[in-house]
């Protein structure tokens, strides 16, 4: 299972949110590249990376600092948060980004999903942020009337290969991970699933591994202590 270091940066500063709420916000970094250049060091293999401007109102605030990541680490980057475009995956896959992942545009439009999918194949993954098994658009400020895993089934006839899925009331409250929803989706699709939300122990990464999920995206543990980065990779 490959593990994630998030980097959800606002404002240019690496920060971490709480439930998704802009609020509820504590700033872990001035500098993200530095953050990046520190996971990388310690042994990650990849590193996921949030725009949060650009998921809450599309304005890709942080793209210069998105692009100095990607000119001073080695490892591969997933990128999310305000693409919604095609011109704006272009532009990202063609700076280098490793994957592309799509939110709220991904249920907002899915004629233009799917032939995003068609045209970049498993240079696109989506990311599917669900409460109480409801997707959430827009940052996580609006529920859909959506159910995640219907739509989630609907994406993989697509021809869509791997999803983010985040469970809004777990991220950033060190409770663990929605074990039973990632089961679902391990049992319901073929899907590469990534967790995301929640994870706080090395048993918590343990049973995802165990559970054959493709990998895990870790944050607040990690910027809080909870859980170091090198004993994470070790288990």
């Amino acid at each position: 299972m490959k593990i994630y270091p998030a980097i959800d940066m606002k404002n240019r500063l690496c920060v971490r949110l709480t439930q998704g709420d802009y609020d509820k916000m504590t700033v872990y970094g001035q500098d993200p590249v530095k953050v990046a250049l520190q996971w990388e060091k310690m042994g990650a293999e990849a590193l996921h990376l949030v725009d949060l401007d650009g998921a809450r109102n599309g304005r890709r605030v942080n793209e210069p600092v998105v692009r100095e990541i990607q000119s001073q680490v080695k490892i591969p980057l997933q990128l999310g948060g305000g693409i919604r475009d095609t011109q704006g995956v272009k532009d990202f896959i063609d700076l280098g980004i490793s994957r592309v992942i799509i939110g709220t545009a991904a249920l907002k439009n899915p004629q233009w999903i799917r032939e995003i999918i068609q045209d970049y194949g498993q240079r696109i993954v989506v990311s599917i942020d669900a409460t109480e098994g409801w997707i959430a658009t827009d940052g996580w400020e609006s529920v859909s009337g959506v159910r995640a895993l219907d739509y989630i089934k609907t994406l993989e006839s697509y021809g869509l290969k791997r999803l983010v899925y985040t469970d809004i009331a777990r991220d950033g409250m060190l409770m663990g991970p929605n074990f039973k929803m990632y089961d679902e989706l391990l049992k319901g699709t073929s899907l590469e699933v990534i967790a995301s939300g929640g994870i706080t122990t090395l048993e918590d990464v343990r049973t995802l591994s165990a559970m054959g999920l493709y990998g895990a995206i870790i944050g607040k543990a990690l910027y809080d202590g909870k859980l170091s980065l090198r004993e994470v990779l070790e288990c």
